[in-house]
């Protein structure tokens, strides 16, 4: 039995593995403090998503996949 789902896939460009990683971020110029935009990872990609946001200043929080809940709704 197939168990993948597509909404939890591997944010990481090309990548089809599913995610074990919610990668909680925002942009402090555009998005209020409170926002959070998620990207997700697979193992192979956690470090350099990681290290891509770190680098900006985003990365808020890191999350185990099984913890993760897709915010509903628009946000500013």
């Amino acid at each position: 039995m197939d168990t993948h789902d597509p909404a939890l896939t591997c944010s990481s460009k090309g990548c089809t593995a599913d995610a074990v990683w919610a990668l909680r971020w925002n942009n402090p110029k555009i998005h209020t403090s409170d926002r959070r935009k998620a990207w997700l990872a697979c193992a192979e990609h956690l470090a350099s998503l990681t290290d891509f946001l770190t680098a900006r200043n985003f990365l808020r929080e890191t999350e185990a996949i099984a913890d993760f809940v897709p915010d509903e709704g628009p946000q500013a």
